[in-house]
This record gives C-alpha cells, structure tokens and sequence, in this order.
C-alpha cells in the first residue's frame, strides 16, 4: 500500500517518542472535530440497513441531485477503476496518489499530467481525474472549466471524476450541483472538515446508472449504522458547520503567515499549506525530531504539507521547529 499522511505509529516506532509526545500535522484532518452524539444502541446491535435520511440531508448539504454514501471515499476510488473497460486515464499531478495507483492497479493506461497540460490531454483520454482544490497543493479550478472538460468528455463516453474531498470550505467551487450530468462524478468526505477520518464516510454525486452500479460493486451493508448516525446529525448542523468556516478560514490564514514569516512560500486550503521543498526528506526529519509528524511529497522536486496545529501550544512548537529549520537552510 502507499504511505498516506496519519501514519502515527511509524513515527512512533522509527523515531522512539510516545504517542502523547507528537503533534500530527500530516494530515488535512479539522483538529477541532464535531462533536459526535451518543448512538443508541441499536446503531451497534442491527445490520446497517441504508438510512433514507442520510441520502437526504447529504444532497442537501452537497446540492447534489443524487448520492451514494460510501465507507471514505477510498472505497469509491478503489472501486471506479472495475466500472469501465480498459480506459485511457489522465490524472493531474502532483495529486492524492491513490487514484492514479488504483487505476493502474485496474489495468487501465495511466498517464499523469501537470494543470497546464490538462486542457490539451481532455481530448486525448477517456477519464479524467482531479481534485478540486488539490490535494497538497490547493490548487483551484473554476467551476465553468472543470464542466466544460466533463461535457467534452461526455460527448465520446468518457468520464470527469472531481475529488473535492476539501472543498467544504470553498462551497462555491464545488461542482456537486451539476452531478446529474453525464459522465461526471464528484466524490465528498465527511472525514476532513468534520474531523472524523475515524468515522469512514463518504458520498459519491453522480447520474443514477453510475450510482447503481457502484452500489452494486461495493456490495451490502458497506457504510455503518454509526457512522449513518452521525453522518446525519453533522450534516444538518448548520450553525456549527457555519462557525466552522469561519474558525478554519482564519487558522489557515495564520497558517500561511507563520510560513511566510520565515521565508516560506506556501499554498493550500483553509485545512493545510504546502511548499515545494528541495531537501524534503530532511525537512521531516528535522521535524520528526522535534516531535512534529508532517507530511512528506516525493514527486517531482518534493514538498511538504502541513495541516493545522490542535491549539496554542503546538502553534508555538511549530514556529520554533520552523525557526530552526530555516536558520539550518540560511532562510532565516
């Protein structure tokens, strides 16, 4: 399996600090989670029959026509690739490096290509595979342009599948609305500006064919009767959702002037910033020894990626690892 970012125990293991000497940054998880609800016991005891609500209040949060809750949205990435015939795929790099490893694990032609390439290659593949804003970089593509691409996709077949795993805090760029439309499928996580990773929920906004078959590939009683549960309650909760905004819009403001305090150009969403950084594996290391988890790039020159510290302590254990750092590079 790829590494991913949250992968605690093996900094734990590699650099011999306990579990309550770390701060991850490594992942784009809300380190202020909503405030889960005490389940009824019968979430535990019976099957987890789908909950008609859920499906409701997801499109209603989403502005999604229709909606398929998923357990994470890996379960949908893993399972797309056996919905289509050998395909030609086009993926955008840097990017979340599951999709184009589970399209490739599926047998179809895989090419990744940079966002100034994207516009040229929609000609030229079958499926199309991008996260929007992207994943570590933030990168953003209007709305109008990302539906232009899955109409010029549609018109041969193709498909447009849009990660927009981190897009609840820019609502305006999602393009969940337009879902219904042929061949593009948007994928939504609960895990990231929820803060419940641990949960395993997820939706999939497409045309009902593509729903219906998902469905049938992913099998019965694929999503928990908890995480049902509490995939309702926070999806209807408008004033926290709405509070959460804005707390996250200013974190991740500060967050990128503490990186541009010391010499360091980042971009990113409201939940992380990332840099391109030509020693990135030093850079962990560096951080890892001071008790900070990041996560690391490798592609291309490499990066780093941090998400928000937890409260003002690890604020403070930030700047000073970033002090450090940049006084070893001679940027500070």
């Amino acid at each position: 399996m790829l590494e991913h970012g949250g992968n605690l125990q093996a900094a734990m293991a590699r650099f011999t600090r306990a579990h309550s000497e770390w701060i991850d940054l490594s992942t784009g998880i809300n380190p202020q989670m909503f405030p889960v609800p005490v389940m009824p016991a019968e979430a535990w005891h019976r099957l987890p029959e789908p909950m008609p609500a859920l499906t409701v209040v997801a499109c209603q949060y989403y502005r999604a026509p229709a909606m398929l809750p998923v357990a994470g949205t890996q379960a949908a990435i893993q399972a797309l690739p056996q919905l289509r015939a050998h395909s030609r795929v086009v993926v955008v790099a840097p990017m979340y490096a599951e999709h184009a490893h589970q399209w490739r694990r599926a047998m179809h032609d895989v090419r990744e290509v940079s966002y100034t390439e994207i516009e040229a290659a929609v000609d030229n593949c079958d499926v199309l595979v991008l996260c929007n804003p992207n994943n570590p970089t933030g990168t953003l593509i209007a709305p109008e342009v990302v539906l232009r691409w899955a109409d010029r996709l549609a018109a041969r077949g193709g498909w447009l599948i849009v990660d927009e795993a981190f897009c609840d805090t820019e609502p305006a760029s999602s393009v969940a609305y337009c879902s219904d439309r042929a061949g593009l499928i948007v994928l939504r996580s609960v895990g990231k500006f929820f803060g419940l990773a641990g949960l395993r929920l997820g939706f999939v906004a497409a045309e009902r064919s593509i729903l219906s078959a998902l469905e049938e590939c992913l099998g019965p009683w694929s999503v928990s009767g908890p995480a049902q549960q509490i995939g309702c309650a926070a999806l209807s909760d408008v004033v926290w959702q709405t509070a959460m905004r804005a707390q996250l819009s200013e974190a991740g403001l500060r967050l990128q002037r503490l990186l541009a305090d010391r010499a360091i150009a980042s971009s990113g969403t409201a939940l992380f910033q990332w840099w391109p950084e030509s020693d990135a594996a030093a850079c962990r290391q560096h951080f890892a020894e001071a008790g900070i988890w990041v996560r690391l790039f490798i592609n291309g020159a490499g990066g780093i990626r941090l998400g928000l510290p937890p409260d003002e302590a690890a604020w403070q254990r930030l700047d000073e690892a970033l002090a450090a750092w940049t006084a070893k590079k001679g940027m500070g």
